[in-house]
């Protein structure tokens, strides 16, 4: 049984190493009146320091919801400091989430339209599994950065009608 398991694990780490990368082979002019050279290139959510920033915000995001909605809970209608705190917090957050958006989005146009004028060619039409996964993710990362401006916006109103 332990067996059939590992089989298991197995197939959905090798799915998601192959959703992780993607590998084409591309032809390179070096020198115009040469031929093409073949070259297998990769593409890796890694590579690219707005990716990694965007993917880290996230985490750091998804981290700070699960801790607050535990001490909210806790706290019930408690502490209006705890209250408070949470408030600048999710601020915090949504201007990073915000933030990591904008950085992801924007190497994406590059990728999607590349940048002539320092010769940056479009790479979306290589490799469109990464774009779609690109344009999901900042979209869903977008969602749940609304998502953090309405809750403080709840939680201003809600403290304002507690002070009165």
């Amino acid at each position: 049984m332990e067996h059939k398991g590992l089989k298991a694990k197995e197939l959905v780490l090798r799915l998601q190493t192959q959703e992780l990368k993607e590998t084409k082979t591309v032809p390179v002019i070096i020198i115009p009146s040469l031929p093409a050279i073949s070259v297998e290139v990769s593409a890796k959510w890694q590579y690219m320091q707005a990716f990694v920033f965007f993917m880290v915000i996230n985490i750091i995001a998804c981290v700070y919801a699960a801790i607050s909605l535990v001490l909210s809970i806790a706290s019930g209608a408690g502490s209006k400091g705890l209250f408070l705190m949470l408030i600048i917090l999710d601020l915090v957050m949504a201007a990073l989430m915000f933030s990591a958006n904008g950085a992801a989005a924007a190497v994406g146009m590059i990728g999607l339209h590349g940048n002539s004028h320092v010769r940056w060619n479009k790479v979306c039409d290589v490799f469109g599994s990464n774009c779609r996964h690109v344009v999901a993710s900042v979209v869903v990362s977008t969602i749940g950065a609304s998502v953090f401006l309405l809750l403080i916006v709840l939680a201003v109103v809600s403290l304002q009608k507690r002070s009165h």
